[in-house]
């Protein structure tokens, strides 16, 4: 057997082409869209930007019945948000700490303190079974994240938030295509956050969506997204004629251009097309993976999996290596890999709050063993190839 490049062994790749972790797939058409969009001089918010949301809203509710609002990221999303629900200093958030960081310090930013719930260990997301353990009446809101593209328990996690009287902000940052049971996430909760960053299903390189059926909410995050101004820069500059504009609110600048919108109007109309990429990549890792010492998690048959980020989860009790080290082994094979997530609780930042190694242990086992592949539908099968072959290599020769 040909040793590990970090043992000596031969890399699977070359250096020269080293294989990029969630590099996402821009195609003529979006060129195409943003070249247009440079010579029409409105590289603002503008008109692509309103049939962006107007595209994006139809995608998640054919029947018309949602709002969308694009944002310059999930984070502003999030932020947005609990500023449009009035969450304040002194309230209290519920949520996961298994997810990047942008989660828990959108809450922080509100003014409220955020609260973890342990996760559920076969699906990555919040257990809704310990929510309640965590409520009192300093609690505002619960926000759920859809951990990889794989949907939250939402019927147990809105009528727990009935019941409280709570409000839901879904993080759906991994979740644009998801589907809870018959709803398509992004219609459940009373705001849910979508991402569009470089890696997402859908990229406009930056840039992120609010959707909810609710309008006073979705006019309150569009005046607080732009300065809470009562008239953005495409209503005063277009040739619809000047409009004066009032602060009505102390807003924020988390408005989406037209030169990202220009790149998010197609990529939508493939999102289809691409999920199906992913999930015939997805089919070919578990084959390959499965006499491996990783741990796997259920498929999950009820629900629509977006497919987002293709987890493996090793099985330490069975390698001589930890997960850090195997990071380093497939980095020297030349393939791209990531890690979702260290938990957010064991960050620096977040210890303030008296939170410490132990007090999630679901969420910190797979923390410690986590490891995200490559799965976009970028992927051509040698390098698909090329990403089965170094983890074998790898986890073989280190195998216990």
């Amino acid at each position: 057997m040909n040793p590990p490049a970090i043992e000596g062994g031969t890399p699977v790749r070359r250096k020269e082409d080293f294989l990029v972790f969630g590099q996402p797939e821009i195609r003529e058409d979006e060129i195409n869209e943003v070249i247009d969009t440079l010579k029409s001089k409105w590289i603002g918010t503008g008109p692509k930007t309103l049939k962006f949301e107007e595209l994006f809203s139809k995608y998640i509710d054919p029947s018309g019945r949602t709002y969308a609002t694009a944002v310059s990221s999930c984070t502003a999303a999030l932020h947005l948000s609990l500023k449009a629900l009035d969450i304040e200093v002194g309230d209290e958030v519920l949520t996961t700490p298994l997810s990047f960081v942008a989660t828990a310090n959108a809450i922080v930013h509100s003014g409220a303190k955020p609260i973890f719930v342990d996760i559920d260990r076969e699906t990555f997301n919040i257990n809704p079974n310990l929510i309640e353990n965590n409520i009192n009446e300093s609690t505002k809101a619960i926000i759920p994240v859809h951990f990889a593209g794989r949907p939250c328990e939402m019927d147990k996690i809105m009528d727990i938030s009935s019941r409280y009287n709570l409000k839901v902000i879904e993080d759906a940052a991994h979740a644009i295509e998801s589907k809870y049971k018959s709803k398509k996430i992004g219609t459940i909760g009373d705001l849910t956050c979508f991402s569009f960053y470089a890696t997402k299903n859908l990229t406009t390189a930056e840039g992120g969506m609010i959707t909810t059926k609710n309008k006073t909410l979705a006019d309150k995050v569009r005046n607080l997204s732009l300065h809470g101004l009562s008239a953005d820069a495409w209503s005063r500059y277009s040739d619809l004629g000047y409009k004066h504009y009032l602060a009505t609110t102390h807003g924020f600048k988390y408005n989406l251009t037209d030169l990202h919108s220009s790149l998010g109007i197609h990529q939508l109309s493939r999102i289809n097309e691409n999920l199906k990429k992913r999930e015939r990549i997805w089919k070919i890792y578990n084959s390959a993976f499965k006499d491996l010492p990783v741990i796997f998690s259920k498929e999950d048959l009820e629900n629509l999996h977006s497919r987002h980020l293709y987890k493996l989860i090793l099985n330490l009790d069975e390698l001589r290596i930890t997960r850090d080290q195997f990071l380093d082994a497939l980095h020297r094979e030349n393939i791209g890999c990531g890690v979702h997530y260290i938990p957010i609780h064991l960050h620096p930042a977040y210890q303030k709050y008296g939170y410490k190694t132990g007090d999630f242990p679901n969420a910190e086992f797979i923390g410690e063993r986590t490891v995200s592949i490559p799965l976009s539908p970028t992927l051509r099968d040698n390098d698909i190839n090329d990403v089965i072959n170094s983890v074998t290599k790898i986890l073989s020769y280190y195998r216990r």
